[in-house]
């Protein structure tokens, strides 16, 4: 009977790691879509015969957008499961981008920006899926492989998107080849075996003697799925199925259940969580986020004309470099797992020194003499960025529980459109004084955050870091 137990363990357990696989799939077709699209709106809305002010105001519809809705939709991914949810940030971003392939006027254009703005939410819900699949102790390492997936495709997007738009047309050919990868995309989502990989999370719960000897035989390591859930005792929809089918009794599975709920009920659960968020002890942690993001957004923010002005590099050789850090940062992703393993997952340990390293380098980088330093400089800020970003979300899930993945992961992005919001003006205002203006900020925000992180770490418990959102 054990063996008959591990062998059904053990074949749901490569069911997961499939889909895990997929997602990554997912992520790396998203942003190549997306990145085919990105360099070319603001040509494309001048074409339309927008004014630069109009054109800006534009521009900024849909980071707005996403500043509103991100919390709300990883919310609702929470009470109404991953799958829906996803399905629909899918198909209707496809929408967004079908629109933007018929948009020959600029009341067009911001109907397609839209759907877009609002529900262009893939990849968070995605990562707060496969926060549901895996265990603590595996997240960051799976976090790491699928930001490198998805940093990949926004690699290579403008590549094939700048070869359509030679041709007659381009642009509209662009958005539809795009819509086109979002829907194939909704169709791989549909597709994924749902049923075998997170139906019952608590099958796959190894601190139990059976699920060790599977452990043992199969494993290798530890796959302890949906530890936050559950060591949460109060009831949860999950717990409740479990007695059900222990007891015999047939029913539908709780996401199923959750998404037959009524809307009201729905945005009553949704507005619960946000407000358990928002009233939380993790102000801390969002504050990081939201330094390091403006630090970071600060530095990229006026890169070629600082490197034009400071060093007479022509914009072909910046791109060069830009190209060779984005690459970089995308193969850094890997690097997540190896080096939680030697941090032996002590994650604000690892926080703190990435933020420290980053912030380092912006100094180095403002200070640069040569472009040879800024290289340098490039080199290893695109690591410490990739590490310090897989961090901080596996901080925020360590403490607000993987219940609420959903939530904390929109929240998150929420945080971090904040900073998209106020990198420009900063960058502006700065950049009237010195053209380092803008990077020698981001190293007084980096400090900040260092300085923050050095007296809020204590409080923590760096061993076991105490769920402080109770949904």
């Amino acid at each position: 009977m054990n063996n008959q137990r591990c062998s059904t363990l053990f074949l749901k357990l490569k069911g997961r790691r499939g889909i895990i696989h997929c997602i990554y799939v997912v992520g790396f077709m998203d942003l190549f879509g997306v990145s085919m699209i990105i360099p070319l709106l603001s040509h494309h809305v001048k074409a339309l015969g927008a004014s630069p002010t109009v054109a800006g105001i534009v521009g900024s519809t849909y980071g707005i957008l996403q500043l509103f809705s991100s919390t709300i939709v990883g919310s609702w991914s929470d009470v109404v499961g991953r799958r829906y949810s996803l399905l629909t940030s899918i198909l209707l971003s496809a929408c967004g981008y079908g629109l933007l392939g018929i948009s020959t006027s600029i009341t067009l254009f911001v109907l397609a920006r839209i759907p877009v703005g609002l529900f262009k939410h893939s990849l968070s819900i995605c990562r707060a899926l496969l926060s549901d699949l895996v265990s603590e102790s595996e997240r960051p390492l799976v976090m790491g492989h699928f930001n490198a997936a998805s940093s990949v495709g926004f690699i290579l997007g403008p590549v094939v998107g700048g070869y359509l738009t030679e041709h007659e047309g381009g642009f509209y050919t662009s958005s539809f080849t795009c819509a086109a990868i979002f829907l194939i995309n909704a169709g791989l989502v549909w597709l994924l075996p749902w049923s075998e990989t997170i139906t019952d999370r608590n099958a796959t719960n190894c601190s139990n003697s059976t699920s060790k000897r599977c452990h043992d035989k199969y494993c290798g390591k530890s796959v302890q799925n949906g530890s936050h859930a559950n060591n949460h005792h109060s009831a949860s929809p999950t717990e409740t199925e479990a007695e059900r089918r222990a007891a015999g009794k047939p029913g539908l599975r709780w996401r199923e259940v959750s998404l037959l709920q009524p809307a009201w009920r729905q945005l009553t659960s949704v507005s619960s969580r946000i407000h358990m968020v928002a009233s939380s002890d993790m102000w801390d942690l969002f504050l990081v986020r939201l330094l390091m993001a403006v630090a970071i957004m600060l530095y990229y923010s006026n890169f070629s004309l600082a490197m034009e002005e400071r060093f007479s590099m022509k914009p072909k050789m910046t791109g060069y470099l830009i190209s060779y850090s984005s690459t970089l940062g995308a193969l850094a992703g890997f690097l997540v797992g190896p080096v939680t393993q030697l941090y032996r997952n002590n994650m604000p340990a690892l926080l703190l020194h990435s933020t420290m390293l980053t912030c380092l380098l912006i100094f180095l980088y403002a200070a640069a003499p040569s472009v040879w330093q800024v290289l340098l400089t490039s080199t290893f800020f695109a690591i410490s960025t990739s590490i310090g970003r897989t961090c901080i979300t596996d901080l925020e899930l360590q403490r607000g529980g993987v219940h609420a993945s959903g939530t904390l992961i929109g929240a998150g992005q929420s945080v971090t459109a904040v900073g998209r919001v106020l990198a420009p003006l900063l960058s502006g205002l700065t950049q009237e004084i010195s053209p380092c203006g803008p990077s020698s900020l981001g190293v007084v925000l980096a400090l900040a955050a260092v300085g923050l992180l050095l007296v809020r770490i204590p409080k923590w418990d760096g061993r076991a870091l105490a769920k402080t959102v109770k949904l």
